[in-house]
């Protein structure tokens, strides 16, 4: 897995990022087909499939500004070939906000489906990601940075964007 772009960059550009999130994308995809032929049982009707929707859109918007922010506004890419932490702007709020955008874009299209058995799925990936980045890109990081990452670790969140109270 090896994409550097620069002599002496300790860790990869991509990272895991494109194998975990094919992974989550297809679970969920696979949620929703199921959804439409063996768990009918779990569609919501009336007012229940307007309120899912719009919490649906509201994540799926809110996931793509999350993505859009670690993917391109946060200077990662700098970053990483330089072997800097990102600490700041959305990395303030989350550790992984490319992931978590990713995440929280499934949660809303799972929403948008209006089915009470897809709401195991966020859940799913949530673990699935969590345990992938714990043995992966945490131990990198953590061999990196050391105590400066183990800090960090403590003040943000791995996946849910929200500031910290120990600032």
């Amino acid at each position: 897995m090896k994409n550097y772009v620069k002599e002496g960059q300790k860790l990869p550009m991509f990272g895991i990022g494109p194998y975990l999130i094919t992974g989550l994308g297809l679970l969920t995809l696979t949620g929703q087909i199921l959804s439409g032929n063996l768990l009918k049982s779990g569609i919501l009707q009336g007012i229940w499939i307007t309120v899912f929707r719009i919490i649906g859109v509201i994540l799926i918007l809110f996931g793509i500004f999350v993505w859009y922010k670690g993917a391109f506004k946060s200077g990662m890419d700098e970053s990483i070939t330089d072997n800097i932490l990102k600490t700041d702007g959305i990395y303030s709020y989350v550790r992984n906000p490319m992931y978590s955008g990713w995440w929280i874009i499934m949660i809303g299209l799972i929403l948008m489906w209006h089915n009470l058995w897809l709401l195991i799925i966020p859940v799913i990936n949530w673990g699935i990601m969590t345990v992938v980045l714990k043995n992966t890109e945490e131990k990198w990081l953590l061999d990196l940075y050391g105590k400066e990452y183990e800090e960090y670790k403590k003040r943000v969140n791995r996946c849910i964007p929200f500031r910290s109270k120990n600032r």
